[in-house]
C-alpha cells in the first residue's frame, strides 16, 4: 500500500513537472515551431546508430528490460523482508530446516529462493556467505553495465544535436541569397541541439539514476536476506534476529522501541549495587 502511494506521488510529480516544462514552450510562441522532423531524425538516428556500434543489440535489449522492470515492478520494503525472515526463523526452529523447502518454492524473490536453497541443501555458513556475496557482486556489475549504457547514450545525444546544428548552418551558408533555403535551415540548426539536450537530460540521465537507485535498494534487501538466512542457519533466536535485522532500517521504520532512561538507570544501578555488595562481602 505504501509503495503504491509513493508510486502515485512520483507519477503526479512527473505530470506536474512535465506540464510546467511544456508551458515554458507555449508562453513565447507556437508549439509547432519546436517540432522539426529533420532535426529529430538526425539526433535519434545518429544516437541509435552510435549505440549499436558501441554495444551489442542483446545488451540494449537487456537495458530495455531492466528499465521496464524498474518502473513496472516495485521492490519489497525492507520491513516486509525482515518479517519474512523472522517467520522463516520461527518455522525452522519449530519444524526444522527442511520445512523451508516449501517456502523455497513459494517465494517470488529470486535471491531469497537462492539463499533458502543453500540453506535447505545443508551448505555451511561460510559457503552460503560466499555464494550470496558472489551473487550480489555480479548483480551489481550487471546493473552498472545497464547504467553505463544509458549514460553513454545520454552523452551521444547532445553531440548529435550539435551535428544537426552544423548541418543546418551548412545548409544556410549554401543558401545565401535564397531566403527560402535559409528559413528551412534555421529550424534544423536550432531544434537539433534542443532535442539532444532534452532527450539526454529529461530521459536518459534520469533513467540511469533510477537504475542506480533501484540497484542500491535491491542490494540492501539482498544484504538483509543474506544476514537473515545465515542467522537462521546458526539457529539464532528469532527475537535476537529481529533486533539484528532492524539495524538495516532507519530509526523511524523500526518497530522496537528504545529502552527508556528510567529502565537504563535502574539496570545500571542494580549492577552497581551488586558490585558494591561484593566489595562489602570481601
Amino acid at each position: 500500500m505504501k509503495m503504491s502511494i509513493v508510486k502515485n506521488k512520483n507519477l503526479i510529480g512527473i505530470f506536474l513537472s512535465s506540464g510546467l516544462f511544456l508551458i515554458g514552450f507555449f508562453l513565447h510562441g507556437n508549439f509547432s515551431l519546436y517540432f522539426n522532423i529533420s532535426g529529430l531524425l538526425i539526433v535519434c538516428g545518429g544516437t541509435f546508430g552510435a549505440a549499436l556500434i558501441s554495444f551489442k543489440f542483446e545488451q540494449l535489449q537487456i537495458v530495455a528490460k531492466v528499465l521496464i522492470t524498474t518502473y513496472r515492478k516495485p521492490t519489497k520494503k525492507e520491513t516486509d523482508i525482515i518479517n519474512i525472515l523472522i517467520d522463516l526463523s520461527i518455522r525452522s526452529r519449530m519444524e526444522g530446516i527442511l520445512s523451508l523447502q516449501a517456502q523455497e518454492n513459494e517465494t517470488s524473490i529470486l535471491f531469497l529462493r537462492r539463499a533458502l536453497g543453500c540453506l535447505v541443501d545443508g551448505y555451511k555458513i561460510e559457503q552460503i556467505r560466499d555464494i550470496l556475496n558472489t551473487e550480489m557482486y555480479f548483480f551489481r556489475l550487471r546493473r552498472e553495465d545497464s547504467e553505463r549504457v544509458l549514460r553513454a547514450i545520454a552523452d551521444y545525444l547532445p553531440a548529435f544535436g550539435i551535428i544537426g546544428s552544423v548541418v543546418g548552418l551548412i545548409t544556410m551558408l549554401g543558401g545565401i541569397g535564397d531566403t527560402s533555403v535559409i528559413l528551412k535551415a534555421i529550424p534544423i540548426a536550432l531544434t537539433s541541439t534542443l532535442y539532444g539536450l532534452i532527450f539526454s537530460n529529461f530521459f536518459f540521465l534520469p533513467f540511469a539514476a533510477t537504475i542506480k537507485e533501484r540497484t542500491n535498494q535491491e542490494l540492501l534487501l539482498q544484504k538483509i536476506i543474506m544476514e537473515g538466512v545465515i542467522a537462521i542457519s546458526s539457529e539464532m533466536n528469532p527475537v535476537i534476529l529481529k533486533t539484528k535485522l532492524e539495524s538495516f532500517l532507519t530509526p523511524s521504520e523500526r518497530e522496537t522501541e528504545l529502552v527508556s532512561y528510567a529502565k537504563l538507570k535502574e539496570r545500571f544501578n542494580i549492577a552497581r549495587n551488586k558490585k558494591q555488595t561484593e566489595e562489602e562481602n570481601i
